[in-house]
């Protein structure tokens, strides 16, 4: 597996799973883990052995339950204009192998983020969903604005980000923000199916053809992104996500 504080990962027959393992924090992307896999994803690349990777988290109750708080609270507008987040979604997004995220529990914020960066995404019937960073004052600035768009159109989009809430599965399902949803316990199974499916095909056929569907997806995306990151970064600084962020914080405490 590995030797990482936050992740696991393991690779056979062509097929790497990186399991996300923070479960005590829902799986929360911290620094740690966005370095962690920075290094893990960049080894699969520079290695050539796999040619198809699934996400998954460690636990029942969350892939990823979002962006650790905490960290998030005192990021400053230099912080949000390194792109930290941001940065990892897009490598995973510009993977040269196609990438599955297999979903149980909730997948929120930057959870959501970086499964919607993946080229598909399984969910268990339990899973959850959903862009709450508006009720902490920020936005989804990882490329949740870019992204949930291209997946489920403008119109739900925005009442999705707008209005923050959670919502299940089969909802997921029938607005186009995942591809399946299976029985909890076959979540992972189900994942490494379609993965086989995939890797059956002829490995530079794919490969180009997430290129090219890629490049058709992403076309005006950098200005968007650009401003995406210009205005998470003005949120960044601003008192009310130090509020909204610590109320947050105080509230898990008391739990």
């Amino acid at each position: 597996m590995s030797g990482y504080q936050t992740i696991l990962f393991d690779v056979a027959d062509r097929l790497a799973v990186v399991t996300f393992n923070r479960p005590e924090k829902r799986n929360a992307i911290d620094q740690t883990m966005v370095h962690e896999l920075h290094d893990v994803l960049d080894g699969f690349v520079a290695d050539g052995d796999v040619a198809a990777c699934i996400f998954t988290g460690a636990g029942d109750h969350a892939f990823i339950g979002g962006a650790d708080i905490a960290q998030l609270r005192d990021r400053t507008a230099d912080d949000a204009l390194k792109r930290i987040n941001a940065g990892l979604f897009d490598k995973i997004e510009g993977l040269p192998f196609p990438t599955i995220a297999a979903v149980r529990g909730y997948c929120l914020g930057g959870g959501c983020e970086l499964a919607m960066s993946c080229d598909l995404r399984v969910a268990s019937e339990g899973a959850k969903f959903g862009q709450p960073e508006v009720a902490l004052g920020i936005i989804p600035g990882a490329g949740g604005t870019q992204r949930l768009p291209r997946l489920v159109g403008l119109g739900r989009a925005k009442e999705i980000i707008l209005t923050g809430r959670i919502f299940d599965a089969a909802e997921a399902e029938r607005i186009g923000l995942v591809n399946r949803v299976v029985p909890d316990d076959e979540v992972l199974d189900a994942a490494r199916e379609l993965a086989r499916q995939i890797l059956n095909n002829g490995a530079l056929a794919v490969r180009l053809a997430k290129l090219n569907l890629n490049n058709t997806a992403r076309t005006g995306q950098d200005s968007g992104l650009l401003l995406e990151h210009i205005s998470q970064a003005v949120l960044f600084e601003s008192e009310e996500k130090r509020r909204r962020m610590t109320a947050f914080l105080e509230r898990r405490k008391k739990k």
